[in-house]
C-alpha cells in the first residue's frame, strides 16, 4: 500500500485535502510530509498566499534563509485584496530582511482603504520594524480615529508620539494606556521616564499599589521596580531609588540567564576569525549613497551622535537597523536570531563579502533619500566591523566611546527586555564591558584608521572641535547647523528618545557616582 505522501498519491488529492493534512502535519512536527502537501498544492493553485507562507516557514524552521525568502516573494507577487493577508507578508519580509519587498506590500491599494483597526495597528507596527515612525504613526492614528481603543494600543500610540517628538500628547496618551490597564508595567516605566517626576508630580503611589498585586518575578514587576527606582532617584531618595533598582535587575537577571563562557568563547572566535590576513581581502566599494555605522555600548551616546551627524545636509538618519546581520545571514543562509553566532561564524570561512555589501546596499540605500551619506545605527555591530570591512570597505565606522563606569552604569538602569541578558548583574555587565573593549582593541590593530573614535565626554565638553574632527573623518565639510541636533526633526526609536531631543549637556557624566558605595564592586571588577 503505497503512501498518502507519496508524489502521486499527493497530485491525485483534493486541494483541501492538502491544506488542512498539510497544516496538521506540520503542527505534529513532522514538517517533510507538510512540506510535500504544500508543494503539491501550490503546483495546483500558485496564488494560495497562506500556503506559501507555510511553506515557508517550514523551510526556515530548517535554517534555509533564501528558499525562505524566495517563497515570501512569491507570495508578495500574489497578494489579494486581503488586508490580514498584506500585514502578515509584510512582516515575515520585514523579518528575514527583505526591506524592498515589505515596503511593496505595504504600498498594496487594500492599506488606503481599511478602516479595521487592529489591521491598521499591525501595520504600523510593520513600518516601526522598518524604522519608519512617521509612517507608523499614522497608521495608528487612523486606527484610533476608526474607533479602535485598548490598553495595548494606547501604550504602542504613545510609544509612536514619543518617537515622533511629540512628548506631551505621549504622556496623556500612557496616562491613558494606565487607566484601562493598570498593570502594564512597561507603560508606567516610559512615564516614568518621559519626563523627571517631581514631588507634586509623580507616580509613586501607584507604583507601590501595582507591585502589590502583579505577579512577582514576571517582566511587569521589573518593570514597576525600574519606573519606581527612575521616580524615587528624580525625589532625590537615593536610598530607595537603589533598593528599587537592585530588586529590578533581580527579577530580570533570573529570567534571563548569562552565559559568560559562551560570550568569552564567541569572541574569542571573531577574533581569531577575522585576523589581518582575512581583512585585507575587502570588496570593491559600491556606487551609491554611503552608510556611516555608528556603534558602541549601548547606552554611550550613540543616539545623540547620530543627531549631530544627522544635522548635516548631506547625511540622513535612518536610525537603528538590523540591514546588515539580517543580509549577513542571507548570505551565509544560516537563519538564526542573535545577532552573530558560532555556526554563523563558521560559515564566514567562505563567505562572499561582495554579496553581502551588494545586498545590504540594495535594501538599505533608500533611506539616503538623495542624500550622500546615511547613519545605520545599530550599536551592536560593534561585532561586526570585521564585515563592513570586507563587504563595505568604503563604508565609514564612527564608534562612540564612553567612560567605562557611566556606560556601565546607564546599562544596569536601563531594561533592555530580552535583548542584553548581560545587563542585569554588575558581573555581567563587567565581563561583556571587557569583552566588547577587547574586540574593539583588535579591530583597531588591524584595520590602524578604520574605525573613528568619539569621546562621549569630549562631545559634551567641546562640541565644536569635536564635531569639526568627526565631519572632517567621514569626509563632510563642517556645517554649524550640526552643533545644535534640537533642530533635527527626525524620530527617534530608543530608549532615550524624550532626553535626545534636549540640548546637548553634561548631567550623564559621572552620574554614577551618586551610588558610589553600591557601584564600587563594578569599579573594582573594572579596574581589574
Amino acid at each position: 500500500m503505497s503512501s498518502p505522501f507519496a508524489p502521486a498519491t499527493l497530485d491525485r488529492a483534493p486541494p483541501q485535502w492538502l491544506w488542512q493534512t498539510g497544516q496538521q502535519a506540520i503542527l505534529q512536527g513532522r514538517l517533510d510530509e507538510g512540506r510535500a502537501c504544500l508543494q503539491a498544492l501550490l503546483a495546483r493553485m500558485p496564488g494560495h498566499v497562506p500556503a506559501r507562507m507555510l511553506l515557508a516557514g517550514t523551510v526556515l524552521a530548517t535554517g534555509r534563509m533564501r528558499e525562505a525568502t524566495v517563497e515570501l516573494q512569491r507570495a508578495a507577487q500574489m497578494l489579494p485584496d486581503d488586508p490580514a493577508l498584506v500585514v502578515q507578508v509584510a512582516q515575515s519580509l520585514s523579518r528575514l530582511g527583505e526591506t524592498n519587498a515589505a515596503r511593496a506590500c505595504l504600498a498594496h491599494p487594500v492599506v488606503a482603504r481599511t478602516q479595521n483597526g487592529p489591521i491598521l495597528t499591525a501595520l504600523g507596527h510593520t513600518y516601526q520594524g522598518l524604522g519608519l515612525n512617521a509612517e507608523a504613526l499614522r497608521l495608528m492614528d487612523r486606527a484610533q480615529a476608526a474607533g479602535y481603543d485598548n490598553a495595548d494600543f494606547r501604550y504602542f500610540h504613545a510609544l509612536q508620539l514619543q518617537f515622533n517628538g511629540r512628548l506631551a500628547e505621549a504622556e496623556a496618551e500612557m496616562e491613558q494606556c494606565l487607566r484601562l490597564g493598570p498593570t502594564f508595567g512597561r507603560a508606567s516605566l516610559s512615564l516614568a521616564r518621559i519626563r523627571k517626576q517631581t514631588a507634586e508630580s509623580n507616580h509613586l503611589e501607584f507604583l507601590q499599589s501595582r507591585l502589590q498585586s502583579v505577579p512577582h518575578g514576571s517582566e511587569d514587576h521589573a518593570a514597576f521596580e525600574f519606573a519606581l527606582y527612575k521616580e524615587f532617584e528624580d525625589l532625590g531618595r537615593l536610598d530607595d531609588a537603589w533598593a528599587a533598582l537592585a530588586r529590578a535587575n533581580a527579577v530580570m537577571a533570573a529570567r534571563m540567564p548569562y552565559d559568560a563562557n559562551a560570550e568569552t568563547r564567541l569572541f574569542d572566535a571573531l577574533i581569531q576569525r577575522f585576523d589581518t590576513e582575512f581583512l585585507a581581502r575587502a570588496s570593491q566599494p559600491q556606487p551609491g549613497p554611503v552608510p556611516i555605522f555608528i556603534v558602541g555600548m549601548p547606552r554611550s551616546g550613540t543616539t545623540l551622535l547620530e543627531r549631530v551627524l544627522g544635522s548635516h545636509s548631506m547625511v540622513a538618519s535612518a536610525g537603528e537597523l538590523n540591514d546588515l546581520p539580517r543580509q549577513l545571514r542571507w548570505v551565509a543562509d544560516h537563519h538564526g536570531q542573535a545577532l552573530v553566532d558560532e555556526p554563523l561564524l563558521d560559515a564566514m570561512a567562505g563567505l562572499d563579502f561582495g554579496l553581502l555589501g551588494r545586498r545590504y546596499l540594495e535594501q538599505s540605500q533608500w533611506r539616503a533619500q538623495g542624500k550622500a551619506f546615511y547613519i545605520d545605527k545599530l550599536p551592536p555591530n560593534f561585532m561586526l566591523v570585521g564585515c563592513i570591512r570586507r563587504a563595505l570597505p568604503h563604508a565609514r565606522v564612527v564608534h562612540m566611546v564612553r567612560d567605562p563606569m557611566d556606560v556601565c552604569f546607564s546599562n544596569y538602569r536601563a531594561m533592555f527586555g530580552d535583548a542584553y541578558s548581560y545587563s542585569y548583574t554588575l558581573e555581567s555587565i563587567a565581563h561583556h564591558y571587557r569583552q566588547y573593549r577587547r574586540l574593539m582593541d583588535h579591530w583597531r590593530n588591524t584595520m590602524p584608521g578604520f574605525v573613528i573614535d568619539v569621546s562621549y565626554n569630549n562631545l559634551v565638553h567641546d562640541t565644536e572641535g569635536t564635531c569639526r574632527e568627526l565631519l572632517a573623518a567621514c569626509g563632510l565639510p563642517f556645517e554649524p547647523e550640526c552643533l545644535d541636533h534640537t533642530r533635527n526633526r527626525a524620530s527617534v526609536a530608543t530608549l532615550s528618545s524624550a532626553q535626545v531631543r534636549q540640548p546637548i549637556h553634561s548631567r550623564g557624566i559621572a552620574e554614577w557616582k551618586k551610588y558610589g558605595t553600591q557601584l564600587q564592586e563594578l569599579r573594582s571588577m573594572l579596574l581589574d
